[in-house]
């Protein structure tokens, strides 16, 4: 996988299936490798957690990161939001884009859903990362805690990207969505799922803690886990190259069974072309995108993350 990634296309369209609608983000380099990415967040959160992640992928083939009913902004269906019903979603952007063989790769909350996906589909390979929910720990209190320890390790970058997605979300939302997450069996579920898995944790995720990791191996048909040295719950934003290099050594079967990755090899680096320009035309791409959202501007939606794509392809390409 490159370290420098070619500047990305960046097109937004809006799956229907019924009453129900799922923004898709397509990102692509042009690379032609026959492989794709389909990458589904977290309660709550949107496809930006995936700002580092989708254009490293897109090196290696296109990118679907999808926001799922009532998420960022995308109006709620009226159904029940459970991991089935978003299952049904992601099983439509497959056979709307025509995708036979996708690596999902699930965060978070976004992990039920891909395993529900894979109890219903033959895929070769997936990936879970930061998996949910320790049954023991199902207890929506006990989550609360566990969530605002691992926050307590996070950046202000990661904090202001969860909030301004929560705030799109809405907290009824959020709220009628949360009891189908603390009552979904993943152990139970993950016996069903055919595909080689991998799944990763930060080393501080405490809503995903080692014991689950533990069980969900021991039960799946095949399955690799490993860590990533000081990360925490939204490692899948943070330690963003180190996600995409364990994904690609998975999908090659070059990856051992376990092991720990250094956070010297895995975060997001600073931006080669830091400066006030770059940080200021980042938040504006943020903020009209999530002012587009509010208004239900897909228009506007996508031209934001476009533009936003740009952004960091100036700040990390190698020279000027």
């Amino acid at each position: 996988m490159t370290s420098d990634p070619p500047p990305t296309d960046v097109q937004v369209e809006t799956y229907r299936r019924g009453d129900a609608r799922t923004r898709v983000t397509r990102v692509s380099t042009g690379a032609d490798t026959g492989r794709a990415f389909v990458l589904v967040a977290g309660i709550g959160v949107a496809s930006t957690y995936f700002e580092f992640l989708a254009p490293l992928l897109a090196s290696e083939g296109d990118v679907y990161a999808l926001d799922l009913p009532g998420f960022a902004g995308v109006p709620a269906s009226g159904e029940q939001p459970t991991a089935a019903f978003f299952a049904d979603q992601v099983e439509g952007v497959l056979d709307h884009y025509g995708l036979r063989d996708p690596v999902l790769i699930g965060h978070s909350m976004g992990t039920q859903v891909v395993t529900e996906v894979l109890t219903r589909r033959d895929l070769s390979h997936a990936v879970l990362v930061s998996p949910v929910v320790d049954e023991g720990e199902a207890r929506m209190g006990v989550q609360a805690v566990r969530f605002a320890q691992s926050t307590a390790r996070e950046s202000q970058h990661i904090a202001l990207l969860a909030v301004s997605a929560y705030l799109l979300c809405g907290f009824l939302y959020f709220f009628e969505t949360l009891p189908h997450m603390l009552r979904y069996r993943i152990s139970d579920r993950i016996v069903q799922a055919r595909a080689r898995l991998l799944l990763i944790r930060g080393e501080f995720d405490r809503p995903s803690p080692r014991r689950l990791h533990s069980r969900l191996v021991s039960r799946a048909r095949s399955a690799r886990r490993w860590e990533i040295e000081g990360a925490a719950h939204c490692v899948v934003n943070s330690h963003a190259v180190g996600i995409a290099r364990l994904t690609m050594a998975h999908v090659r079967d070059e990856l051992g069974p376990k092991g720990r990755m250094p956070a010297a090899e895995a975060a997001v680096p600073p931006a080669r072309h830091a400066d006030v320009r770059m940080v200021l035309g980042a938040m504006a791409s943020r903020l009209a995108e999530w002012i587009s959202a509010v208004r239900k501007d897909e228009t506007g939606v996508g031209r934001a993350k476009a533009q936003h794509a740009r952004v960091l392809w100036e700040a990390y390409r190698p020279g000027r």
